[in-house]
């Protein structure tokens, strides 16, 4: 296993599999931190390119070759590939003992490497709890991030730690039987919100015709996301300092009157939509302890 300095690790040879969105961006920045990424696997065209533009020194190789040479194997695939690339990497023998074998999967823990900790790896779940788009801002964010790690043992955890902490990430411990929650929660803030976000502009979009013309898809000047920005911005950092009581509108006043035109025009709008808002407006409704006129046009 390669030597650590208290809770520095050595500069460690890194293989990447595979030259994905997260991959390249943690071989980044880890390099950043001074660590060699030697090899990473790319299959598709478009992760060739990624590989060629984030990783320019680092060969391109099948993924048993990639695996050969590492001392840091940062496993970096769907969730759907992880165990298929797991046993195929243990059948083949390639991943040495002593090399530190970590994977990105949030729902995922430790269990999945077992195959490879049989044969004497160090297993380690590192979840950057982040959205990855692609672009070059995925990499400055990671050290804005935190990331839930999962190890067999208080070594494992110091390895994760320090290795988390050296691209200026911080670390925190989710339980090998609390990953499925913990991923569901991130899930439902991180990826629902989109959904959230992409309705309220559609809706705001239909309600500003004089501006935008008769094509609701159309919006030249970016004026819907540029009314609807500095709310959700707001509201979002009222929720995070404050918790349920930054909570403020016709549901949280009690504004039955109003909350019925809003489902009505909505319903106009798209009534898959205008249902989306019913269900979030009643888990708000309760929430705020809203009054029965509000719950009782909400539940019809």
């Amino acid at each position: 296993m390669a030597q650590f300095d208290g809770l520095r690790p050595a500069r460690l040879k890194v293989g990447v599999i595979s030259a994905g969105r997260v991959g390249t961006a943690l071989g980044v920045a880890l390099e950043r931190a001074e660590h060699v990424v030697v090899a990473c696997s790319a299959i598709s065209e478009e992760s060739r390119q990624r590989a060629g533009r984030r990783l320019p020194d680092s060969l391109v190789l099948p993924a048993p070759d990639v695996a050969a040479d590492a001392e840091l194997l940062l496993l970096a695939v769907p969730d759907t590939e992880l165990a298929g690339i797991v046993s195929g990497l243990a059948a083949t023998g390639a991943v040495r003992a002593g090399t530190i074998v970590v994977h990105t999967s949030g729902a995922t823990g430790i269990g999945v490497l077992a195959p490879l900790t049989e044969q004497g790896c160090l297993p380690l779940a590192i979840h950057p709890a982040m959205t990855f788009t692609g672009s070059d801002e995925d990499i400055d964010r990671l050290s804005e991030s935190c990331f839930g790690i999962t190890a067999a043992d208080e070594v494992g955890f110091a390895v994760a730690e320090a290795l988390t902490c050296e691209i200026g990430a911080e670390p925190f411990r989710v339980d090998e039987t609390a990953r499925t929650l913990y991923h569901a929660a991130l899930c439902h803030g991180g990826n629902h919100v989109v959904t959230v976000i992409d309705d309220a502009l559609t809706a705001l979009r239909a309600a500003l015709p004089a501006r935008l013309g008769s094509g609701m898809a159309e919006d030249p000047d970016g004026i819907a996301e540029r009314v609807l920005g500095p709310l959700v911005r707001a509201a979002l950092a009222n929720t995070l300092r404050d918790g349920r009581s930054a909570l403020t509108g016709p549901v949280a006043r009690g504004d039955s009157k109003t909350v019925a035109g809003h489902l009505r025009a909505l319903t106009g709008v798209d009534p898959d939509l205008a249902e989306a808002y019913r269900t979030n407006a009643l888990r708000t409704a309760h929430r705020a302890g809203a009054p029965d006129d509000v719950l009782e046009v909400l539940a019809r």
